[in-house]
């Protein structure tokens, strides 16, 4: 399993990582064990949890996710993983945190040791801020409303928040995910002014349905930054297997929480899937190994979080680390992208 460096903080990070929004909610405990116990045997020390999982977020299994990781953790070299973990930000429905998520000094004090607890923890490796505090499009919406503007705690004040807790060793480094190239470059140039800790990562979507993040600007950021994608949903919650297109009633969260997957309900989503699927077929590989390969080969790609409900599926996931996909097939994979341009954003 390669290993990568997460931007300038010199940690060192598998470049496959298990996600964990499932445990807790798809998955048990018993269950969840399991999985780490294959990933780490597997090469893989990079695990992704958030205060908010599993998913879909509820009062009633919030944190779970961090408790299950905590759990495994308990047993294990604390030093042979890297941790990563993210705090909620503003959001509607969700007051069970904290009477409602914010992204201040004293809620990021607060959440850093609600999820060192959970973790059974003293330190959290990367510590990423889960969706922006201010207003940003997301979760699928194609379009910047100005109209939907809100109050929110400055960037400068969330970062030194953040940098006091590096400090105090209860973080190593800080991440963002969900972000945009006007916040990222927001962050790294408050650093640079006020001597802060610089982002070393930026946690988001990234598939062949959605490749937003190299049409935005967030690729050249990346690149010029060393600010790395850890990229979440590579398999875009499961349509890139083919198995919906065998069965539409298949087992996954599409058909288990079908508003949750809204954001894939989209016109040219089945076209541009059949192509994937057939272009995978000519070249004799697996759609799923297909899809995650072609994550890790972008050259602003850090490590790719991959998610699963079973061993098997853990399993072909993974296979996707030894992959180098040909130019040929990365050429047609773009013109596929040209005929039916990322029909998920």
């Amino acid at each position: 399993m390669e290993h990568r460096t997460l931007g300038r903080s010199g940690i060192e990070v598998s470049t496959i990582c298990l996600g964990t929004m499932t445990f807790g909610q798809q998955n048990t405990e018993a269950e969840a064990h399991r999985q780490l116990d294959f990933a780490f045997s597997s090469g893989i020390n990079f695990i992704d949890t958030a205060e908010m999982y599993p998913v879909p977020a509820r009062a009633q299994t919030q944190g779970r996710s961090e408790s299950f990781v905590g759990s495994w953790l308990a047993g294990r070299r604390r030093d042979d993983l890297i941790i990563a973990t993210k705090i909620a930000g503003p959001a509607r429905g969700m007051d069970w945190i904290r009477g409602g998520p914010r992204v201040n000094a004293e809620q990021i004090q607060s959440a850093v040791e609600g999820s060192l607890k959970r973790l059974k923890t003293d330190y959290i490796d990367l510590y990423q801020i889960h969706w922006p505090e201010r207003y940003v499009p997301q979760f699928g919406e194609r379009y910047y409303d100005s109209r939907r503007e809100r109050e929110a705690v400055s960037i400068e004040h969330q970062l030194e928040s953040l940098s006091r807790l590096v400090e105090a060793g209860k973080i190593r480094a800080i991440g963002l995910s969900n972000e945009t190239p006007w916040g990222v470059m927001s962050f790294e140039q408050a650093a640079e002014r006020l001597g802060l800790s610089h982002v070393v990562s930026i946690q988001n979507a990234f598939n062949l349905l959605n490749r937003r993040f190299e049409m935005d600007g967030l690729a050249e950021v990346s690149q010029r930054t060393g600010i790395g994608l850890l990229a979440y949903s590579p398999l875009a919650f499961g349509l890139l297997t083919g198995k919906y297109e065998m069965n539409p009633n298949a087992a996954g969260r599409m058909t288990e929480f079908p508003g949750f997957g809204q954001r894939y309900a989209k016109p040219n989503v089945h076209e541009a899937v059949q192509a994937y699927l057939e272009l995978a077929k000519a070249y004799g590989l697996s759609p799923a190994q297909m899809a995650i390969a072609f994550v890790l080969q972008k050259s602003f790609t850090t490590s790719v979080i991959i998610g699963a409900t079973s061993i098997d599926q853990l399993s072909e996931n993974i296979g996707a680390a030894s992959l180098q996909l040909p130019d040929s097939l990365m050429e047609k994979i773009d013109a596929i992208d040209q005929r039916w341009p990322s029909p998920t954003p």
